[in-house]
C-alpha cells in the first residue's frame, strides 16, 4: 500500500500543530496500524491558506492520486486539507473515483476505511450540495424578482435594439441606474419587413428567401435562416402590449407581469443553464421600458398562423424511419461541407413513374444566395457504393491501429480534459466568491442586480463544467452523442460485414455505419465518395 501524509500550516511556527508535529503524529499512527514496512510519501504546504486548493504540494498530491501512485491519505486534521465543505466534498468524490481512502488521525469519524467514516463523508457531501443549491436558489430568486420589473438584465441584445445605461431619480431622491433597450431604426425596419412579409406569404421559408435574396444581414452580420425568422415572429418583444396580448400570453401558460401600456415585453427564465429549455409555465414575461413596434392585431394574426402550421407540421424527411436512406445524418457535401438531406424526386418516366429519393445538399434548400451546385445523387445508388467501400476496408490493419491508440486516448482524456475542466472550475469559483463578497459593499439595488446576474451566470457555468467533469468516463459508452468509445468501434469493425448483411431495420443500418464512419463526403462533379473512419482519411493502404 502506498500512503501519503499531507500537512499544512498557514504561518511558519515550531509549536503546536506545526508541520513537523503533524508529520510525526501521522507517522506514529501509520506505524501503529500498518507496521513500519509501509511506504510513505510526505507532502508539505507551509505558509498556504486552507481557503482554496491553490497549493503546490496539494496539487502534486492530487496528480499522484490520479496517476494511481497513492492508495491512502493520512492527515492530522480535516481542516489541513481545506476549510470549505464544498471543497472537501469535491475532493472526496475524486478520491472515491480513484479508489483512494482518507483518514484524519484526530477525527476518527472522517476515516473512509470504516463504514461510519464513509457515512460521515456522505453527510458532508450532502450539506455541500445543499449549500450550492441554496446559493443558486437565492441568486435565481433575486434574478426573477428583478426580471418582473421589465428591465434588461444583459446578454445578447435582440435585433432592433441596443442596450443603454439610464440614470433616474427614485422616490427617495436617490440617483439610480438601469439598463434599457434603445431602438435601432435601421434594424427595426428589418423586423417590420419580416412581419409584413409573413402576413402576406404565410411562409417562414419564403420570408427567409426574401431576406437572403435582398442580402439582409442579422445582428452579427450573418445570413438569416428559418429558425431565426421564427424566433423573431414569436418574440413578444416587438408587439405593442394591450389587453389582447396579455390574454394570449396568459392563455399559453406564461407568467405575465406589469400593466399593458403599448410597450413591448421581455421574456426571462426560458432556459436552464444555457441550452436546456424550461417549460413554458416557468417563463416570465414582463412589460418592458421600450416601445412596441408591431400592432397587437397583426402580431396575434402571426401567432395564430404559426400555431396552425405547427399543429399540422409533418415529420421532417431525412430522419427516423421516414425514408430508407442509410446515410442520413452522416453524409455531407464535399463542396461546401453542409449536410446532405433526403428529398423525394419527381415520378420517373423511364421507370414506370416510380419516385426515387435523392441526397441533396442542404445549402440548396436553406440558402438563397451563393447556393451550392453539388449534383444530387439517388439514395438507391449511393448507399450500396458506400456500404461496399466500408466492407472493402482492411479491417485487420485498422483494428491493430485503433487498439494501439486505445490506451493513449484514455490517457489524453484523463490528463488533458479533466485537468482543463478542473482549472476552469477553480477559476470560476474564485470569481464567484469574490462577487459574493462585493454584495455587502454594493451601494444600491441596481449594483446588486448586476452582481447577482454575474454570480448566476458563473454558477450556471460551474454546474455545467462539473456535470461534464463527473460524466466524462460514464458517457464514453454512447457512441453517437458522446466521446467515441474505441472498444465499441473495434467491435463494430470486426462484425460490420456480417451485421450489415443480416440487419433489415434501416435505423440499425444507420447506427452500424455511424459507429464505424465519422464522416462521408459526396462529390457529385467527380462522382466520388470520401469516407473518414475515426478521423483516419480514406487511403489505399486500408483496402484489401
Amino acid at each position: 500500500m502506498k500512503i501519503a501524509i499531507y500537512s499544512r500550516k498557514s504561518i511558519f511556527t515550531g509549536k503546536g500543530d506545526s508541520i513537523e508535529n503533524q508529520i510525526s503524529m501521522c507517522q506514529e499512527y501509520i506505524y501503529s496500524k500498518l507496521g513500519k514496512d509501509v511506504g510513505i510519501s510526505i507532502y508539505e504546504d507551509e505558509g498556504f491558506t486552507g481557503k482554496n486548493t491553490n497549493r503546490p504540494e496539494f496539487q502534486r498530491l492530487m496528480k499522484d492520486i490520479k496517476n494511481k501512485k497513492i492508495d491512502r491519505i493520512v492527515c492530522y486534521k480535516l481542516d489541513r486539507i481545506g476549510r470549505s465543505v464544498a471543497q472537501l466534498s469535491n475532493m472526496f468524490e475524486m478520491l472515491d473515483k480513484y479508489n483512494c481512502s482518507f483518514t484524519s488521525i484526530t477525527e476518527q469519524q472522517f476515516d473512509t476505511t470504516t463504514p461510519m467514516g464513509r457515512a460521515m463523508i456522505n453527510i458532508a457531501s450532502t450539506f455541500a450540495q445543499l449549500e450550492r443549491e441554496q446559493l443558486a436558489e437565492r441568486v435565481r430568486d433575486n434574478m426573477l424578482q428583478l426580471s418582473k420589473s421589465g428591465r434588461w438584465l444583459g446578454g445578447q441584445s435582440p435585433l432592433g435594439f441596443t442596450p443603454e445605461k439610464m440614470i433616474y431619480i427614485d422616490e427617495e431622491m436617490k440617483e439610480r441606474t438601469l439598463m434599457k433597450l434603445t431602438p435601432d431604426e435601421e434594424e427595426l425596419n428589418i423586423i417590420r419587413f419580416i412581419f409584413k412579409a409573413y402576413l402576406e406569404e404565410r411562409s417562414i421559408n419564403e420570408v427567409t428567401r426574401q431576406l437572403n435574396v435582398k442580402c439582409v444581414k442579422g445582428k452579427n452580420g450573418g445570413n438569416f435562416d428559418t429558425t431565426q425568422v421564427r424566433r423573431i415572429l414569436r418574440n413578444p418583444l416587438y408587439v405593442k402590449s394591450d389587453k389582447s396580448t396579455h390574454k394570449y400570453l396568459n392563455d399559453i401558460g406564461t407568467n405575465v407581469y406589469g400593466d399593458y401600456n403599448g410597450n413591448g415585453y421581455l421574456t426571462y427564465n426560458k432556459k436552464r443553464q444555457t441550452t436546456i429549455g424550461r417549460n413554458i409555465e416557468e417563463w416570465i414575461v414582463a412589460i418592458s421600458n421600450h416601445k412596441g413596434i408591431i400592432n397587437s392585431e397583426e402580431w396575434l394574426k402571426v401567432q395564430c398562423s404559426l400555431d396552425k402550421n405547427k399543429a399540422k407540421q409533418s415529420i421532417r424527411l431525412g430522419t427516423g424511419n421516414s425514408n430508407n436512406a442509410c446515410l442520413s445524418g452522416i453524409l455531407k457535401c464535399a463542396k461546401c461541407g453542409c449536410n446532405m438531406i433526403v428529398k423525394h424526386g419527381h415520378p420517373s418516366k423511364v421507370n414506370g413513374y416510380k419516385k426515387f429519393d435523392y441526397y441533396v445538399c442542404s445549402n440548396k434548400q436553406n440558402k438563397y444566395v451563393d447556393r451550392c451546385d453539388n449534383p444530387n445523387i439517388r439514395v438507391d445508388k449511393l448507399d450500396p457504393i458506400v456500404i461496399a467501400e466500408i466492407k472493402a476496408y482492411n479491417k485487420d490493419l485498422l483494428i491493430d491501429e485503433l487498439t494501439k491508440s486505445l490506451i493513449s486516448s484514455d490517457t489524453t482524456l484523463e490528463n488533458g480534459l479533466i485537468k482543463e475542466l478542473n482549472t476552469q472550475i477553480k477559476a470560476k469559483r474564485l470569481a464567484s466568491s469574490n462577487l459574493v463578497k462585493q454584495l455587502s459593499l454594493a451601494p444600491n439595488n441596481d449594483v446588486v442586480g448586476i452582481i447577482m446576474n454575474e454570480i448566476s451566470s458563473l454558477n450556471d457555468e460551474i454546474k455545467e463544467l462539473e456535470f461534464n467533469l463527473n460524466n466524462i468516463e460514464s458517457d464514453k459508452n454512447d457512441i453517437i452523442n458522446q466521446t467515441v468509445n474505441l472498444e465499441l468501434i473495434i467491435n463494430s469493425l470486426k462484425h460490420f460485414n456480417e451485421n450489415m448483411d443480416i440487419v433489415d431495420d434501416i435505423s440499425k443500418k444507420r447506427l452500424l455505419i455511424q459507429s464505424v464512419a465519422r464522416k462521408i463526403l459526396w462529390d457529385g462533379d467527380n462522382y466520388k465518395t470520401t469516407i473518414t473512419i475515426l478521423d483516419i482519411d480514406d487511403s489505399k493502404k486500408y483496402f484489401k
